[in-house]
């Protein structure tokens, strides 16, 4: 998959064309700049708008018109996307992105015959994703035989074996030869596409088809357990019933076609390349709307380019009595809360336990929210409802006992806080961020000092580059009087977050304790200069800091009536 990923992306930057740069003409060069900035921050919306706007002035320029077609079809305007194109085929230019959209735009109307006519005069979607294209077209024209000569064609094709038997499997499936279509499934030459959430399933249909439901059933439980999602679920209830489950995973040629671009999207989701990933899951979206998955890919990935507006928007399109509502919304909630909406993120949510209360990860979404919100006893609330929920409790739940332990800390409900990390730890012994956080507490609260300084160091040989921990470690030491050996560890966090205030404060601190004072007083100040006045941390006061530039360590401790510091073992 990583070999088809990275040629696929090669061969699509490969056709960006090269052409001069726009012409300086009124009306062009502002809403050109203004293009480029908004394509420069992922804007698809903006950018698509001042293209078209530039292209008004200047319709023949290829470089407005290819720019155009990719805005387009990232926003999800196909048609547009493909009257654009069309425009450049005018032109007498080539452009890979340019002939997606019409192949796309051929495919979604079932002229069949223009994509084929496309491909064989090496126009089409790419030398990737033309071959299994070319299939579902020869399908889509009525002639299985050929479609499947065409799939073994694309077999020999270094890297592309699995998807074209993965496909091959679903065109038999789709034309009602279940049997043919699950010995591909179990014949090997698949790989890991028989294993995904969508292959899993649509295997299960024909194994169902085929009056195999306890063998479905065993091939769910084996691949996803017994934490199902809602469309897992209600796919092994009707197994369950006995009942005979359509294949739904692909019904047509089109349907067939959106399933190459979804999987091409696939294929490159795992390879940090957002903006090819969202061109195929915009195409298979706009070939089959119906296409739940696709339809979450583009949300996902608006998401984490930042564009929350069209985030929000694509979660929207997912129909509310889908099997992947609950998805769609804790997706629309997650972008909501990026936006700084939170309010209605938190509403979405608690919408979200009216309909979905029965999944944890409802409960645990919801929870967090509230945390960050620092509504910590709404959010214990809520770890609370999650934890109830599983059946069974494992390792993975680690995390709940750990942020609920936190909501506990944080109302100074320190027994029960305790009783959290330790859950926590018993789930997952070594993980140092349960680790760091309860021996820091610890520390604090000046109780069970062996056993914290113990499980920061244990923090600190898991996760050595982390400058929170590291610095956990110096201040454990600090805390307990061994002031040098608190030293080369604050230093190595200050190296770790050097504009942290509290690492900072930290160190002036330890620098104090063993005679360091110019020092001390130079790391004061620069904690001072790394303060978010507006969201000033309890650990970095500006005002305590401020006072101890005044007077000294020394004697700010006394005005708090805390314990004086130990003489040191040595002074600089």
């Amino acid at each position: 998959m990583q070999f088809w990923a990275k040629t696929l992306r090669a061969s699509l930057l490969a056709a960006t064309l090269l052409t001069p740069a726009v012409s300086a003409a009124n009306g062009v060069s502002g809403d050109y700049l203004a293009a480029r900035q908004a394509s420069f921050i992922g804007d698809f919306k903006a950018a698509a708008r001042h293209y078209g706007r530039a292209i008004q002035f200047d319709p023949t320029n290829p470089q407005l018109l290819e720019r155009g077609v990719l805005a387009n079809v990232a926003l999800g305007d196909v048609e547009r996307a493909a009257g654009l194109a069309d425009k450049l085929a005018q032109e007498g230019y080539e452009s890979s992105l340019a002939q997606m959209s019409t192949v796309s735009r051929d495919a979604k109307a079932e002229n069949y015959s223009a994509v084929l006519d496309a491909i064989e005069q090496k126009r089409g979607v790419g030398p990737l994703a033309d071959g299994l294209v070319k299939a579902w077209a020869q399908l889509g024209q009525g002639d299985m035989t050929s479609a499947l000569v065409d799939f073994d064609e694309v077999t020999k094709q270094q890297g592309l074996g699995p998807f074209a038997t993965y496909h091959k499997a679903m065109a038999l499936a789709s034309v009602g030869d279940f049997e043919s279509a699950e010995a591909l499934f179990t014949g090997g030459a698949m790989g890991g596409m028989s294993m995904t959430r969508r292959g899993v399933m649509a295997h299960s249909e024909i194994l169902s088809q085929l009056g195999r439901n306890e063998d479905a059933l065993a091939l769910i439980d084996a691949a996803f357990g017994k934490n199902l999602d809602p469309g897992l679920t209600k796919l092994r209830a009707s197994l369950e019933a006995d009942e005979r489950v359509s294949f739904s995973h692909v019904r047509s040629a089109r349907d067939g076609i959106a399933e190459v671009f979804y999987s091409l999207g696939g294929a490159l989701s795992a390879e940090d390349n957002d903006d090819l990933t969202l061109i195929y899951s915009r195409l298979a979206e706009y070939l089959r709307p119906d296409h739940v998955d696709a339809t979450l890919l583009s949300g996902d990935l608006l998401d984490k380019m930042e564009q929350y507006d069209l985030a929000v928007a694509a979660y929207a399109r997912v129909p509310a009595d889908s099997t992947s509502a609950h998805a769609a919304e804790l997706g629309r909630a997650e972008a909501l809360r990026k936006q700084g909406n939170l309010e209605t993120a938190v509403e979405v949510l608690k919408g979200l336990t009216l309909t979905h209360g029965d999944l944890p990860v409802v409960h645990s979404t919801l929870a967090d929210l509230l945390r960050q919100m620092e509504r910590y006893s709404a959010a214990v609330d809520s770890y609370t409802e999650a934890l109830g929920l599983y059946e069974e409790i494992t390792e993975r739940q680690w995390f709940l006992y750990y942020a609920r332990a936190i909501s506990f800390e944080r109302q100074d409900m320190w027994e029960e806080a305790e009783a959290d990390f330790r859950s926590a730890l018993e789930l997952n012994p070594d993980q140092p961020q349960v680790l760091n956080y309860l021996g820091y507490s610890l520390v604090e609260k000046q109780i069970k000092l062996d056993e914290a300084l113990d499980m920061i160091e244990r923090a600190v040989a898991a996760r050595p580059d982390s400058g929170y921990i590291v610095d956990s470690l110096g201040w454990v030491l600090y805390r307990l009087g061994r002031y040098e050996e608190a030293v080369p560890h604050m230093e190595r966090a200050a190296e770790l977050m050097p504009i942290d205030p509290i690492v900072n404060d930290h160190l002036g601190d330890v620098y104090w304790s063993v005679g360091r004072t110019l020092e001390a007083e130079f790391q004061w100040k620069r904690a001072l200069s790394f303060v978010d006045w507006e969201d000033a941390a309890e650990e970095a006061d500006p005002e305590r800091i401020r006072r101890k530039l005044e007077v000294g360590l020394d004697q700010v401790l006394s005005e708090e009536g805390a314990a004086p510091l130990r003489e040191a073992n040595a002074a600089d």
